[in-house]
């Protein structure tokens, strides 16, 4: 049987095998059973769906620990190996849940947080505040009061003012709280522009060049203990190059405060990228760990600086490929456009639990998991219910050509930024999300409801209206 033709820009290359799961893209233990049923953890889509509903985030927690733990002991093998020690953080803006804290704490890692609402998941979930950081460009006092109160670990200083704001948080505790600097390097992730957050001309860090005097500043606050720098080049990186580069540049001021007064830290952020699609291929986690700590001694010595303890913040990479979102396909329709048509494939979610397609064009790849088929390969864009024609989750993926109303469709990669930029656009409400392992799944967030939705809106409560002129 002939393939479909539609005509689709930049399309992706036909499969081989248009029901495959390739390996980089689907967690460990994703495979298809004999009925053609997609698998994760021992639990089938199918059943999964059927108890759960869709759309259903589901993620596979070994998936997910094991990649917190081959990432910690990446950079601790390369820390030891050049004579340091290593602090490893999970971004928790990637994916935060109660769960997921427990998680990468059992497996070694700190937390990092941005806002008081991910401190307040973190706290609850039991993490040590000593073993937490606490980024943001624009904390409230309240935050800043509750992180301090908190006993975190460390603040990001993100601008000069938040310098006299976190010291005197710290003078009204009693405290004497340890911070990070956070500055620009200059060096710009090979990345979407949203997600290059190094640049000079953004929301996030000081220049470089002021570094040395805000540094000085810190210290001059008895309540304020000095770490080190922090920068972070942006996400989806897929080498050690660009960090390597960012180490070099910040080592110049490392050397310029060391001068000071020793400068015990140096973070070097997180971002490091995942396969969302059978094209990408990023380094293994051990050897770009192995060329970030080359670079920072080689920096050293050549500066003749003695050897910082480093920090990382990854999150994308240890959630991102254990999370996997079912949909159920609701219409299939093509539409002619010049030189052929275009077939849309429509689920039950879309933008509302998946943003990233529509923010900033974010490329996914899916599979059916409710069966197989013998089917040609037909070139489809799948798209959510919402009233956006941007409301794409897959802009070109070939998926077989009898797909159907009532299939279940399955997008892989979907741990990172897909729960946590989830909205109720179009009075939606947000999925679910289940934790599968070992053949048995437990929800971890609980989906909401349309009776959670009407019970916010004030304006539909009968004492709302109580007194109101007629």
């Amino acid at each position: 049987m002939a393939s479909v033709s539609i005509a689709v820009p930049s399309g992706p290359a036909v499969p081989d095998d248009v029901n495959g799961l390739v390996p980089q893209v689907w967690p460990e233990s994703a495979h298809r059973d004999d009925a053609g049923r997609l698998v994760l953890a021992g639990l089938d889509a199918a059943s999964l769906a059927a108890r759960f509903g869709t759309p259903l985030y589901v993620v596979d927690e070994d998936e997910a620990r094991g990649r917190a733990r081959r990432t910690r002991e990446a950079f601790e093998v390369a820390a030891r190996a050049a004579g340091t020690d290593v602090t490893v953080y999970y971004a928790g803006k990637a994916f935060l849940s109660g769960a997921v804290v427990r998680w990468v704490l059992d497996e070694g890692l700190a937390v990092d947080v941005c806002t008081g609402g991910e401190l307040a998941v973190a706290l609850g979930a039991g993490a040590d505040p000593a073993r937490l950081g606490f980024h943001g460009n624009n904390k409230s006092l309240a935050e800043i009061d509750a992180a301090v109160a908190a006993g975190v670990g460390a603040i990001v200083i993100d601008s000069e003012v938040e310098i006299e704001r976190v010291a005197a948080a710290a003078a009204r505790a009693g405290r004497r709280q340890r911070v990070r600097l956070r500055v620009n390097s200059g060096v710009h992730a090979s990345t979407h522009e949203f997600l290059a957050t190094a640049h000079e001309d953004q929301k996030f860090g000081v220049p470089l060049e002021s570094a040395a005097e805000l540094g000085a500043r810190i210290r001059a606050h008895e309540s304020l203990e000095f770490l080190g720098l922090h920068c972070h080049i942006g996400s989806q990186i897929f080498d050690a190059d660009g960090f390597a580069e960012s180490a070099s540049r910040l080592l110049e001021a490392h050397a310029e405060l060391s001068a000071a007064a020793p400068v015990p830290e140096l973070n070097l952020g997180g971002g490091f990228g995942i396969a969302y699609t059978a094209a990408d291929s990023p380094q293994p986690i051990e050897d770009i760990a192995r060329g970030i700590l080359d670079a920072v001694v080689a920096g050293c010595r050549e500066r003749g600086l003695p050897l910082p303890r480093l920090a990382f913040e990854p999150g994308r990479s240890i959630i991102g490929p254990a999370g996997v979102t079912i949909y159920t396909v609701g219409t299939i329709k093509s539409v002619p456009i010049e030189g052929g048509e275009r077939r849309y494939v429509s689920v039950d979610g879309g933008m509302s639990d998946n943003a990233r397609t529509a923010l900033y064009g974010a490329e996914y790849s899916a599979r059916l998991a409710s069966r197989v088929s013998a089917a040609a390969p037909a070139l489809s864009r799948v798209v959510g219910k919402h009233c956006e024609s941007g409301d794409i989750v897959v802009d070109a993926e070939y998926l077989p050509a009898d797909t159907a109303p009532g299939d279940l469709l399955a997008v892989p990669a979907t741990g990172a930024y897909c729960w946590s930029l989830a909205s109720n656009y179009n009075h939606v409400p947000r999925p679910p999300v289940v934790a599968v392992r070992g053949g048995e799944a437990r929800l971890i967030v609980r989906g909401e409801t349309i009776d959670d939705l009407l019970g916010r809106d004030l304006g539909l409560e009968p004492s709302a209206t109580e007194g109101t002129p007629a």
